[in-house]
């Protein structure tokens, strides 16, 4: 875990072929971390090269566990903000820190709570995961343990350029809550795999390779470009009349191609309201004469939108939208976010599942996997490109709210999108008012047609 200083590479940024191909391998890079999978971040070419493992905490599996320290063979280690190092009342390994570069460990810890040992894979994944998780209370970790913990500088990599570091960032830069877990690698004979070994490395395990130089330079390209960019516009007919379909890019790579539904009437009051037609939005809020429009952030479901499925109520709830945002006046936000943030193939595998027994929430964590991976940080964005900032929403969904109101955008309402339940979703909408907290404004004993995506 080098955590070596240098001053002389931040200031160089990488022309415009260069910077494309920045982007591409770090994108790459952050879907991997995004899927619970591993990548290699190495050190400065003219420094030590050294590399490490890193994998983000809040999606840490006991098989990922034990391929870290299987293929990684160094120390298993958890990088954390000195905030989250101060909620959770630990203290400084040695008072007198002599490390090389400073590193900044603190007492060792295990989870009190389903650990026995604290040693094997499955207890070292659930003490990462406790201390990621921002619930979780000083008391819930005994010390010292088999997890070492290590304070990023508050700084982050503008004040040292270091694997704790760049950790932290990683998981900044993929939304995730801001801690990874990270481990030296060495090669076979048990010296520090460097240069060529650590790409063979990466190669032989699929993973994907960046320096610690490459996070670096493609947080400054971000800070320096809007984060999210249209890309396209066109007209759409539909089966709810005729819309503005405006296609985006995000700069950071957490969506692919998200895309924003505007029905055809609603286009000239948006942009009266945005002042669009300016060259600078005013972003008046809403008056009494004229009420915030209606928006719907929608997450892509294939399987209830184009095979129509009665597993969920995805595909009517799109169609619903859809037809209250024309009626209404508002838009539609559509995110790529299948299976709720973990992929098709991984929600196939939760079905399977489902099949077997488990609800839709067992079915993910059973699978490793965080029972909601959604993000509405690019749907925020869309909607501040828009000039969008007041609002109503609707959803049944208090994560929603919360996500979008982090990212400067006013709910003023929030409208209930009631759908007729099926003999086979009603129980995947029981769990999503059970399990994942969402508003049902009667209880579905009396009412069986509420849902909450």
């Amino acid at each position: 875990m080098s955590n070596v200083h240098t001053e002389t590479q931040t200031d160089r940024m990488p022309d415009a072929e260069d910077r494309n191909e920045l982007c591409a391998r770090m994108q790459h890079a952050l879907r991997d971390l995004r899927a619970g999978k591993i990548v290699v971040v190495t050190d400065d070419d003219d420094r030590e090269n050294e590399g490490d493992f890193i994998a983000l905490s809040d999606r840490i599996t006991p098989d990922t566990v034990n391929l870290i320290i299987t293929e990684g063979r160094g120390l298993l280690c958890q990088a954390i903000t000195p905030e989250r190092a101060r909620e959770m009342q630990l203290e400084p390994m040695v008072s007198r820190n002599t490390a090389l570069h400073s590193t900044a460990f603190t007492v060792s810890v295990d989870a009190i709570k389903g650990c026995t040992t604290g040693i094997s894979s499955s207890d070292r994944a659930i003490t990462i995961r406790t201390l990621a998780d921002p619930e979780s209370a000083p008391e819930e970790l005994s010390r010292p343990g088999h997890i070492f913990p290590l304070v990023a500088a508050p700084g982050g990599l503008s004040e040292r350029r270091g694997h704790t570091e760049a950790a932290v960032a990683l998981a900044q830069l993929c939304g995730a809550l801001p801690s990874s877990v990270l481990c030296e690698i060495l090669d076979e004979d048990g010296t520090m795999a460097r240069g060529s070994r650590l790409s063979a490395i990466a190669d032989r395990l699929g993973m994907p390779e960046i320096s610690i130089q490459d996070i670096i330079e493609y947080e400054a390209a971000l800070a320096n470009e809007p984060e999210v960019v249209e890309t396209a516009r066109a007209m759409v007919p539909t089966r709810f009349g005729r819309f503005q379909m405006r296609v985006y890019a995000d700069a950071a790579g957490r969506e692919r191609e998200p895309f924003v539904l505007i029905p055809e009437s609603f286009i000239a009051e948006l942009e009266s309201r945005t002042g669009a037609a300016t060259t600078a939005p005013s972003k008046r809020a809403a008056t009494e004469k004229q009420p915030a429009p209606l928006v719907r952030v929608h997450s892509e479901c294939l399987t209830g939108e184009c095979l129509s499925s009665l597993r969920c109520e995805c595909g009517p709830q799109l169609d619903e939208a859809m037809r209250r945002v024309q009626q209404e006046g508002g838009l539609v936000v559509y995110l790529r976010q299948e299976g709720r943030g973990i992929g098709l193939t991984d929600k196939i595998r939760a079905y399977a599942l489902q099949d077997a027994g488990l609800d839709t929430y067992e079915a993910n964590t059973a699978l490793g996997l965080p029972p909601d991976d959604r993000s509405y940080a690019v749907a925020a964005e869309i909607l501040q490109e828009i000039g969008l900032t007041e609002l109503r929403l609707l959803t049944n969904n208090p994560d929603k709210i919360h996500g979008l109101e982090q990212g400067g955008i006013t709910v003023t309402e929030r409208v209930s999108l009631i759908m007729e339940t099926t003999p086979e979703n009603h129980a995947y909408i029981r769990t999503k008012q059970e399990k994942f907290g969402q508003l049902m404004e009667e209880n579905m004993e009396d009412k069986n047609d509420y849902s909450g995506n």
